[in-house]
C-alpha cells in the first residue's frame, strides 16, 4: 500500500510541475514580427496563479495566472526595428524567443488563390531561388476545422523568407510583401490562413452569421454538431484499410529511393485501378507519399529510337522512375501533364520497371485522366498504361480536417484557424476568395462585408485595413454579351468597397487564365495588392485600377466618366478602340458596342443596334478576355454595369 501510495505522490508531482510550464500559443514563437505602433499582446498559459515576468525590448512586464491558468500581458508601443530577444520567465521554466522584428502584421487569408504556392506560380524556379528576404516572415495557419472556438493552432512557427522554406507558402502573400518593403522599408510578417474551395460564411464567426438570412438553421445544428467524434470515425475507417500510417517516408533511406530499385520486392504491395485519385480506392482524407509500380516491354527495333512517357497530370508532385533511374519529376504542378523523355540506356529489351512516388499535400492524390493520356509512346506505337498498378504507402498523413468539409457547416474555419490568431496585433488583411460563392452573388453582397465587420469585431482593433483581390477572368470567352454569375460576384465586391470603410481591391481581370482557375501570375496580383496598401494605407502616391464615376446619355451616344485615372486613360492596342463594351435599350437585350476615349477620363461609346441606350455594361462576362481598356499606370478598368436589372444569382442561398 505504501508503495502505491508512493507512486501516486510521484505522478502527481511530477505532472504538477508538468502542468506548471509556461506555454505559449504557436503563434508566438522565435522570427515572429510584432506589430509597430501598436500595443502588442502576449499570452499563453501556465499553473494557475503563477508569477511570469516578460521582459522585450527594454520593456519588463509582470503578470500572474489566473485560476485557469491563462495570463496576458500588453507591450507598450514600439517603433520598428530588431532584431530582438524575449525572455519569459515563470517559477518552472523559462522560455527565450530569439531573432524577433518589429514591423507589420498582415493576415493573408482566402481559399485556393490565396492557398496557391509559390513553387505553383509563375517562373517558380527563379523565384525560389532568389527569395532570400530576412525581413520578411512567415507563419502558416495549418488548414483546421472546428465546430467551437479554438484557442491556440495546430504546430507551427515562424521562419524567416528564404529559399529553402518559400516554396509551399502562399504566393499572394510573397509577392505582396516583397512589393510592399521596397517601399516602406519595415519588416512585415505574413500570417497565411487560408483554404482551398471555402465559403465566406465557413470563415465568419458564429456570432457573425446571426443576423444573416439563411442560416438559422445551421447556426442551431451547429449546437449538436460532434465534429471530432466524426472526425475519428473518418479516421478508424482509414486506418482500418491502410494500417498504421508511417512518419517518413519508407520509400526513401538517406535519400536513396529504394522503392525505386527493378530488384525490389514488389509482390506484397496492393493493388490500385489507375489513372485514378487513391481516394476513389477507399484512401478518403489521405495525405502524403505513394509509390506506385508497373512494367512494361519493349522489342529491340523500339530501342533504336527514343521513348517518351505520358504520364498525364499528378496530384501534387511526382518523381518517376525507368529502371531504378529518375527520368522527370514536378513539385506542385498538380495541372501539368506530365510528358518525360527516357534517355538512351536507360530503357532496355524485354521487361522494364516504371515507378512514381506521388506527393500529395491537399485534397485528391494520384493521377488526373481519362487515359488517353495515360502511355508510353515508341516510334511505332503506344504502350497503354491504364489498368492494374501496384502500390504501397511511404507517408501517410490524415488530412487535417478529418473527413470534415469546411462548407459542411458555418464558422468551421473561424473557429479553427482565425479564432486562434484573435489576440495578435496586425496592420491588416489580404483576401483573396469568392469563386466558391460565385454562384450566390448577390448574397455575397451582405455576406462579404458583413465578414470584413465581424473580423473588426474579433480582432477589436478597430477598422484595420482590408485589401481584397477581384476574381480573374475565367472559363470560355462568350462570342454575344451574355449574363454572367462571375460578373455579378465582381460586381459584389466592388459593391463592398462602398459598405466597408478602409477597403480596398486589386483588379485581376486582365491575368486570368481562361482554362484554369488558379491563373500562375500571382506575382502581379501581389503587386497590385501591394500599390493599393501604398495608396491606401501607408498613404503613398499611386494610383488604383480605374472604376466607374459618371454616365450621360446623349442621344444614341453614351459617355462614361472614369476616376483613378492616373495621367489618363489608355487603350492597349494600336488601334485605338475599345473592347468590351455593351450598350442595352429599355428591352434589356446587350450589343457590342463601339468605344473610344474622348479625353483623358472619358469614353464615349455607341451602337448601330440600340438606338436609345439606356444602359452600359463593360467587361461583364465569366472571362471578357479582349479588354483593353487601362490607365496609364498599366492598371485595368474595373469591370461594371450601370443597370440594376436582376441578375441570374439573384435569390440563389446557400444549401448544406
Amino acid at each position: 500500500m505504501k508503495k502505491i501510495l508512493l507512486l501516486l505522490f510521484t505522478f502527481l508531482f511530477f505532472n504538477s510541475n508538468l502542468f506548471a510550464q509556461i506555454k505559449l500559443p504557436h503563434v508566438i514563437s522565435s522570427n515572429m514580427v510584432v506589430q509597430r505602433n501598436a500595443p502588442v499582446k502576449i499570452w499563453g498559459n501556465a499553473h494557475k496563479r503563477e508569477n511570469i515576468t516578460i521582459s522585450f525590448n527594454g520593456q519588463i512586464l509582470k503578470t500572474k495566472a489566473n485560476k485557469k491558468g491563462k495570463w496576458q500581458v500588453i507591450l507598450k508601443k514600439m517603433k520598428a526595428g530588431g532584431p530582438f530577444k524575449m525572455t519569459i520567465n515563470g517559477k518552472k521554466n523559462t522560455i527565450i524567443l530569439e531573432n524577433i522584428l518589429i514591423g507589420d502584421v498582415w493576415v493573408c487569408s482566402g481559399q485556393s488563390n490565396m492557398e496557391m504556392s509559390v513553387a505553383r506560380s509563375n517562373n517558380a524556379n527563379a523565384e525560389i531561388a532568389t527569395a532570400n528576404y530576412n525581413n520578411i516572415r512567415l507563419f502558416t495557419v495549418p488548414r483546421k476545422i472546428s465546430d467551437h472556438l479554438l484557442a491556440d493552432t495546430e504546430k507551427s512557427t515562424w521562419l524567416a523568407c528564404s529559399s529553402e522554406n518559400i516554396a509551399q507558402f502562399s504566393a499572394v502573400a510573397y509577392f505582396f510583401a516583397r512589393r510592399l518593403q521596397k517601399d516602406i522599408h519595415v519588416p512585415i510578417g505574413l500570417v497565411h490562413a487560408s483554404w482551398g474551395g471555402t465559403g465566406v460564411e465557413t470563415w465568419t464567426s458564429r456570432e457573425g452569421l446571426n443576423n444573416q438570412e439563411g442560416f438559422t438553421g445551421e447556426l442551431e445544428n451547429l449546437k449538436n454538431y460532434n465534429l471530432e467524434a466524426y472526425a475519428a470515425k473518418r479516421k478508424a475507417e482509414l486506418l482500418a484499410i491502410t494500417g498504421v500510417l508511417p512518419d517518413e517516408d519508407l520509400g526513401m533511406v538517406d535519400g536513396v529511393p529504394v522503392w525505386a530499385n527493378p530488384t525490389h520486392n514488389f509482390s506484397t504491395w496492393k493493388t490500385m485501378e489507375l489513372p485514378n485519385h487513391w481516394e476513389n480506392e477507399g484512401l478518403i482524407d489521405l495525405n502524403g507519399v505513394l509509390w506506385f509500380q508497373t512494367e512494361f516491354e519493349l522489342d529491340q527495333d523500339e530501342m533504336k529510337y527514343p521513348i517518351t512517357l505520358h504520364l498525364a497530370r499528378i496530384d501534387d508532385s511526382d518523381d518517376t522512375y525507368v529502371n531504378g533511374v529518375r527520368v522527370g519529376g514536378m513539385i506542385e504542378k498538380y495541372d501539368e501533364p506530365r510528358i518525360y523523355p527516357v534517355k538512351e540506356g536507360i530503357a532496355k529489351v524485354g521487361k522494364n520497371t516504371l515507378v512514381v512516388r506521388v506527393e500529395d499535400i491537399l485534397y485528391g492524390g494520384g493521377f488526373k485522366s481519362n487515359g488517353k493520356d495515360f502511355f508510353i509512346k515508341t516510334h511505332k506505337r503506344e504502350i497503354p498504361l491504364s489498368g492494374l498498378w501496384k502500390y504501397k504507402i511511404g507517408k501517410g498523413i490524415i488530412e487535417a480536417r478529418g473527413g470534415g468539409n469546411p462548407n459542411a457547416m458555418p464558422t468551421l474555419l473561424f473557429n479553427g484557424m482565425i479564432s486562434p490568431i484573435l489576440p495578435m496585433a496586425m496592420k491588416g488583411v489580404i483576401w483573396y476568395q469568392g469563386e466558391h460563392n460565385v454562384g450566390r452573388a448577390y448574397q455575397y453582397r451582405k455576406l462579404f462585408p458583413n465578414m470584413i465587420s465581424d473580423w473588426r469585431r474579433q480582432f477589436n482593433q478597430g477598422n484595420f485595413p482590408f485589401l481584397f483581390v477581384q476574381l480573374a477572368n475565367f472559363q470560355k470567352a462568350e462570342g454575344e454579351p451574355e449574363e454572367s454569375d462571375w460578373a455579378e460576384l465582381r460586381e459584389a465586391q466592388s459593391m463592398t468597397l462602398n459598405n466597408s470603410p478602409k477597403t480596398g481591391m486589386a483588379v485581376i481581370i486582365d491575368i486570368g487564365d481562361a482554362g484554369d482557375i488558379h491563373p500562375k501570375n500571382k506575382q502581379d496580383v501581389g503587386k497590385r495588392l501591394a500599390i493599393t496598401a501604398l495608396k491606401k494605407v501607408y498613404g503613398k502616391n499611386y494610383v488604383t485600377s480605374p472604376s466607374f464615376e459618371a454616365m450621360q446619355i446623349d442621344g444614341s451616344v453614351v459617355r462614361v466618366k472614369f476616376k483613378e485615372i492616373g495621367k489618363g486613360l489608355v487603350v492597349k492596342n494600336n488601334y485605338g478602340y475599345v473592347n468590351g463594351f455593351a450598350l442595352a435599350g429599355t428591352d434589356k437585350k446587350f450589343y457590342w458596342a463601339k468605344a473610344t476615349i474622348e479625353n483623358e477620363n472619358t469614353v464615349v461609346i455607341s451602337c448601330d443596334a440600340v438606338k436609345k441606350p439606356v444602359a452600359v455594361r463593360y467587361a461583364w462576362a465569366n472571362n471578357p478576355d479582349d479588354v483593353n481598356l487601362y490607365n496609364s499606370e498599366n492598371l485595368p478598368v474595373d469591370p461594371f454595369r450601370t443597370d440594376d436589372w436582376k441578375g441570374i444569382t439573384f435569390g440563389k442561398k446557400v444549401k448544406y
